[in-house]
Parts: C-alpha cells; sequence; structure tokens
C-alpha cells in the first residue's frame, strides 16, 4: 500500500480512510482545535473584510464595530462546524465511509454532551460581541444576531436541515454573503447602497464553491445517508459546472459593482488573477476521478475564495 503521512493523519491510499497518527485525548484543548475547524475561519473572515473595505470606500470606517463583527463572525463560523460535526453524527452522515476530514463527534474526540455544551458557551460569546454592535445601530439589530443563530442551527439539525434539503448553498451565499458583508459595511455606514448587496452575493457565491466541492466529493455517500445536496439532487456534471459557474457569477457581480460605483475599469482588471486560480483549480477536479482525492483542492479553493475576497477589497480601498 501506498502511504502518505501529514502532521495530525495518516492516509493510506486503497482504503479511502484517514487514520489518527497520534492519539487526541476526550474532550481535550487539542480536540477542541480540531473540531473548530481553524482552516474553515476564513469563510467568516473574508466577508467581514469586504464589508470593512466597502465602509472604508464610503469613508465610515470604525475599528470597534469591525472588530465586533469579526469576533461575531468567527464565532458563528465555529459554532455552525460544532453544531455540523454534532448532528452529522446524529444522523450518521459520517460513517466509515466518509471522505473528508475526520469529525471530533464521530472520532469521539469529544463526547455528544460535551459538544453541546461547547456549542451553546460558542454561541455565547458570539451574541456578546455582537451586542455591543446595538450601541451603533439600536436594539432591532437583535433580531439578525438571532436570525444568524437560527442559521448556524438549522443549517444541519432541526426538523428541516437546510443542508440535506437542497438549501445549503442559498443559505452560504445569504449567510456568509449578504448578510456578513452588508450587515459588517451598514453597521459602519448606517445605510444599505446597492454596492453593499451585489458585493456581498459576489463574496457569498466565491465562499459557497468551497461547499460546492466538499457536496461534489461527497455525492455518493450524501445520497446514501439521505443529505439532499444539490449535487445530489442535479447530478455531479451539474455541481462540476456550478463550482465554474459560482466563481465567474461572483466576478461578474463585482463588475456590476464596479459600474454602480463608476469605478476605473482598470480597477476591476486587479480581480483576474482570481478567475485564472480559479479556472485551473476547476480543471484539476475535473481530471479527478476519485472522490478522496479531491480533499487536495480544499485548500486552493480557499485560497482563491480568501484571494477574492482581499482582490475586491483592495479595489475598493485604492478607489477611494
Amino acid at each position: 500500500m501506498d502511504v502518505c503521512r501529514s502532521s495530525l493523519f495518516l492516509y493510506i491510499r486503497g482504503t479511502n480512510r484517514l487514520y489518527p497518527m497520534e492519539e487526541v485525548r476526550q474532550n481535550s484543548v487539542r480536540a477542541w482545535l480540531l473540531a473548530a475547524r481553524p482552516k474553515t475561519l476564513a469563510a467568516a473572515v473574508a466577508p467581514v473584510a469586504v464589508g470593512c473595505a466597502l465602509a472604508y470606500y464610503f469613508d465610515a470606517f470604525q475599528w470597534v464595530p469591525a472588530l465586533c463583527c469579526l469576533l461575531f463572525a468567527v464565532a458563528m463560523q465555529i459554532a455552525a462546524n460544532l453544531i455540523n460535526d454534532l448532528y452529522d453524527f446524529l444522523k450518521g452522515s459520517d460513517g466509515e465511509d466518509r471522505l473528508g476530514p475526520p469529525r471530533a463527534t464521530a472520532q469521539g474526540w469529544i463526547t455528544p454532551d460535551r459538544m453541546k455544551i461547547g456549542i451553546l458557551v460558542v454561541v455565547a460569546l458570539g451574541c456578546l460581541f455582537g451586542s455591543v454592535l446595538m450601541l451603533y445601530v439600536g436594539w432591532w439589530l437583535v433580531a439578525v444576531g438571532i436570525f444568524c443563530v437560527l442559521f448556524a442551527y438549522f443549517y444541519t439539525s432541526g426538523p428541516f436541515p437546510l443542508a440535506y434539503n437542497g438549501l445549503g448553498d442559498v443559505a452560504v451565499v445569504a449567510f456568509f454573503g449578504l448578510v456578513a458583508v452588508g450587515f459588517t459595511a451598514y453597521v459602519q455606514i448606517l445605510s444599505w447602497p446597492m454596492a453593499l448587496t451585489l458585493a456581498g452575493i459576489a463574496t457569498g457565491l466565491a465562499v459557497n464553491v468551497l461547499l460546492v466541492l466538499n457536496n461534489y466529493r461527497d455525492v455518493e455517500n450524501d445520497a446514501k445517508s439521505g443529505k439532499r445536496t444539490v449535487v445530489v439532487l442535479l447530478g455531479k456534471r451539474f455541481g462540476l459546472y456550478l463550482y465554474l459557474c459560482s466563481g465567474v457569477a461572483a466576478l461578474l457581480l463585482a463588475q456590476v459593482m464596479n459600474c454602480v460605483l463608476d469605478l476605473p475599469l482598470y480597477m476591476f482588471l486587479m480581480m483576474m488573477p482570481y478567475l485564472l486560480l480559479h479556472a485551473m483549480t476547476w480543471n484539476k477536479i475535473r481530471k479527478i476521478d476519485q472522490p478522496a482525492r479531491l480533499n487536495v483542492l480544499i485548500g486552493e479553493t480557499s485560497r482563491n475564495m480568501l484571494l477574492f475576497a482581499v482582490l475586491l477589497s483592495a479595489m475598493l480601498v485604492l478607489s477611494r
């Protein structure tokens, strides 16, 4: 057997399984760090960065609300990860045939009862950070915070889990794009120009590409476990082109925003490296016929997503 090593796991080709190289003590700090999935936090940071760049463009950037938005977004991302970890385990979606990185509850690193407590603690911290924003906007912002908490919960749990009923992509674009970008900018600008909507949806599409890759990889296992993602419902070929078109659509919306703000065309050309890298990653996905091998492209997809946010933010900052 061909064996590949990493700092945390032993992957044996031919078995499509990951084995822990080192023992993770149950409910330890390391177990919680792994459960939080630090690499996914870029999906929370990217939209906040774009929202702050919009606030800067409109000459309204403020450090305190920007920081509170960042901490709230990161907390909600971690909470969503923990909830996803727990309820995918309870639903039986994280079985021995899982192709993605190991999950803490399924591996026994964190017990279900402790995971529930951890979720409550992280959500409470997020709400604490978010409550500061009411000083800048008003009490009505509580409704937005509750909406975000409900999204984190109902994404993979509840009577109608969004990720299990073909609505995961819509939810990601809405919350990691429109809500995260829009309200990060709004609490500083105190208005909602069209640019916030366009930048929000564009960023959400760029972030959602990562979900599309995961769903494309897991399409067979998801179908067996009853997880009806868009890729399960419409097929792998649709998922492959959804990956490509999501990135292209994100770029086109960025150009529409560019036109709405009447920015010079050369500013939009700054976004071209993203399109090139996105197309190159898609081409690699197209050529891979073993789902487990797609894991190596998660990092590339995350890199592309961050690059999109950085370039869009830079375009806004430099255009002021």
